[in-house]
């Protein structure tokens, strides 16, 4: 691919040119149309054979013109998708850098959509670009595997550092079988550090390092009282009603506030260090996105500290008789799908032990038990960080200030959850995640959208990040002593 540049080749500011270009003459908007189009929805079974094609026939070509070797590992787990490893390696002496996507998005939800034709016909509408997987997370890694190129044209063909770069086609289910594929092909996949895009900026304005994720445990609360319902006016008054005992255990796990009452499910202290991290950190959805009720949450944290450095309960579902047709019944069970999201040092083992236990000294235990999960797809992540003042978090950090002339956002997890428990405990090496999506993208949702600023900024960002990454004053390298050079 022929990246037009204005600037002298061979520099910094040469691959930032060229990674710029690619989405101010199209280019990106076009190849993001063609990515877009293949639906590949990992929770159902139609969807994976799609899964597949992406590899095949987007990826596994596009990583062979930059170079790369490519190698497809099958999902063990039987009906799930297969994972791509794409590698160029170029000297023991250099850094290896280990990047991630995601080719598996969520399900389209056609018939909601309102822009464009649907969620696998990208569309435009000012500088909002709208289709299934262009924020999760189609976009991100294209925007990188763009980024990446333009390091290396303008470089005459050297990274000088060498890359690996996982797509797996299982993220939306949980990444089920990932960690078996990492355990079983550690060196395939080790590196010295891991450098991924997926999730949410702060604000669309703010480049954001995140060092880790918030772990998810998803869970059903089932209140179960009877065979069948019974006429309202013959029993009420005389039947429990499992919705309300239902709500007024749930009222028992968070107040009126949201504050979280379990109290093994209350963090430790936020510590200092974290605390001036995110001391200039706001929470902003962007124009049409959502903005943060200020009395919500533990109280005495800000916004941000309760996203992003905090535990959060949420009930993502409820149901209990028959809600799109209601009769005067009194029903016989109510049903809450919950989720905890949570920070490492919470003890993940105990999450629904502990929710058990609470129940019952709050005098529920013979009317609400705790439950896996009823409804399908809901895998849970674990809690993972690397710590701010680790060598490879600061020298990104430094590496986006020096494109930007300003601090990037820098939050100790995500509020969102992800496989990074893989590259920090199985693989044993430093994770730093560079959003470039923003809050109110619309993701999960229909209208998924990316903004054409941010990625803009996200590609000068990535650019000058991996040129940075074939210079001299990279930390050490992992298992070896010095600076790499």
């Amino acid at each position: 691919m022929d990246l037009a540049s204005n600037t002298a080749a061979g520099s910094r500011e040469d691959a930032i040119a060229r990674a710029t270009a690619y989405i101010d003459d199209g280019r990106l908007e076009a190849e993001l149309a063609t990515l877009v189009a293949i639906p590949t929805e990992s929770q159902i079974p139609e969807g994976q054979p799609h899964c597949r094609r992406y590899l095949d026939e987007a990826m596994i070509p596009a990583f062979k013109a930059m170079g790369f070797d490519t190698q497809v590992f099958e999902n063990p787990v039987a009906g799930l998708g297969p994972v791509l490893l794409a590698s160029r390696h170029e000297s023991d002496d250099v850094p290896t850098v280990l990047g991630y996507g995601h080719g598996d998005v969520i399900r389209g939800l056609d018939a909601s959509w309102t822009k464009g034709e649907g969620p696998w016909v990208l569309a435009r509408d000012g500088d909002r670009l709208y289709g299934r997987g262009t924020a999760d997370n189609k976009g991100q890694h294209l925007l990188n595997m763009r980024a990446m190129e333009a390091a290396m044209a303008s470089r005459g063909g050297k990274l000088g550092f060498n890359a690996k770069v996982m797509i797996e086609t299982g993220e939306e289910t949980g990444c089920v079988g990932l960690a078996e594929i990492i355990e079983a092909n550690r060196d395939a996949f080790g590196a010295d550090v891991f450098i991924g895009s997926d999730g949410p900026r702060v604000n669309p304005n703010r480049p954001t390092v995140s060092l880790g994720n918030r772990g998810a445990m998803n869970f059903d609360l089932v209140c179960d009282l009877r065979e069948g319902g019974h006429h309202s006016g013959n029993w009420g008054g005389a039947l429990a009603d499992p919705a309300a005992v239902l709500a007024h255990a749930i009222a028992t796990i968070v107040s009126p506030t949201g504050q979280i009452k379990v109290p093994e499910w209350r963090p430790e202290p936020i510590r200092n260090i974290v605390r001036e991290l995110l001391g200039n950190v706001t929470l902003d959805g962007g124009e049409g996105g959502p903005q943060v009720d200020p009395d919500w949450g533990e109280p005495g944290l800000t916004p941000a500290e309760n996203v992003y450095a905090w535990n959060s309960f949420a009930v993502l579902a409820m149901v209990a008789g028959f809600p799109d047709s209601p009769v005067n019944a009194i029903a016989p069970y109510a049903r809450a799908h919950c989720q905890l999201r949570f920070i490492l040092g919470t003890d993940a083992d105990d999450i629904m032990p502990a929710l058990t236990r609470h129940l019952e000294a709050e005098g529920f235990g013979g009317s609400v038990r705790v439950e896996a999960p009823h409804a399908a797809n809901t895998g849970g992540f674990g809690a993972a960080r690397t710590e701010p003042d680790h060598p490879w978090a600061m020298w990104v950090r430094s590496s986006f200030e020096r494109t930007m002339g300003e601090p990037p956002a820098v939050i100790p997890q995500t509020g969102g959850s992800i496989c990074t428990d893989l590259f920090t405990e199985t693989l044993g090496m430093p994770a730093i995640w560079l959003p470039h999506s923003y809050g109110g993208c619309s993701q999960h949702a229909p209208d998924e959208h990316v903004l054409v600023p941010v990625f803009r900024s996200a590609l000068e960002l990535m650019a000058g990040l991996y040129w940075d990454l074939g210079e001299p004053g990279t930390p050490p390298l992992k298992g070896r002593g010095g600076a790499a050079a």
